[in-house]
């Protein structure tokens, strides 16, 4: 991780989530105490930022600098407002099609699903402030480079994106194993999402309650399941199908 790439300082990793900064993740020095601490914790918990204590030998190997204990890993491409975006996107297509990424955790999969994300037209990646993989620079090199070609949103709570999709007519499809009914079987012509799940949880199943439909994939062989982001591709070009029709 390159200078670039980090903010270290306590004031400075404040001021930095204050302006909103495109910030990863933040790394705590274990232990550290006083009232500027105090402080950062406090905006990181408010902001919803992602962050772990770590010791310090860690953060002297992220960075040379005298880091008071706290270094920021920020990404080179930002996140976009949520409501301006799909108010844009909604203007310009009668039937957007969105992804919604309910907790991917892995940097490799989430470039992945970026990088076939933006081969399939997908107008829009939206992901929680909390749980998501950092768009870091794996992450990045992972989409090819896809990552600056497609629109990615931080929400505080996917469900009041859902909320706020379905008040705009986007249907909302879930992939999931727990229904009957084949991603195949479904009318994606129309304004959709599809929401993709965390590698070892799924859809949270509170998601799943919102959503106005849950589909598979028909699973052939001995393994039940397939890596999220093979899944993710599979069900986004079944979408590309139906409208090529």
């Amino acid at each position: 991780m390159t200078d670039k790439n980090q903010i270290y300082g306590i004031r400075a990793v404040i001021e930095a989530i204050q302006a909103n900064q495109p910030i990863n993740k933040v790394y705590l020095q274990k232990g550290l105490k006083g009232d500027l601490f105090k402080e950062l914790e406090s905006t990181i918990r408010k902001n919803k930022i992602s962050s772990s204590y770590v010791p310090a030998e860690k953060l002297n190997r992220l960075t040379e600098h005298n880091h008071q204990g706290v270094v920021a890993n920020i990404s080179s491409i930002g996140f976009q407002d949520f409501e301006p975006l799909l108010e844009g996107i909604l203007e310009k297509n009668t039937a957007p099609l969105l992804l919604l990424l309910d907790q991917i955790s892995d940097v490799r999969n989430f470039g992945a699903i970026i990088r076939t994300a933006e081969c399939c037209g997908v107008d829009a990646i939206i992901v929680p402030k909390s749980g998501s993989a950092p768009l870091n620079d794996d992450a990045i090199k992972t989409s090819a480079g896809a990552a600056f070609n497609i629109p990615i949103s931080k929400v505080d709570h996917l469900k009041d994106a859902i909320f706020y999709l379905q008040a705009s007519g986007v249907k909302l499809v879930a992939a999931t194993e727990k229904t009957n009914e084949s991603i195949f079987d479904l009318d994606l012509k129309q304004p959709c999402a599809i929401i993709m799940g965390s590698e070892d949880r799924g859809i949270n199943p509170s998601i799943l309650k919102m959503v106005d439909n849950k589909a598979k994939l028909p699973m052939m062989g001995e393994i039940a399941s397939l890596n999220v982001s093979v899944a993710c591709g599979v069900f986004l070009y079944e979408v590309v199908r139906q409208r090529q029709l």
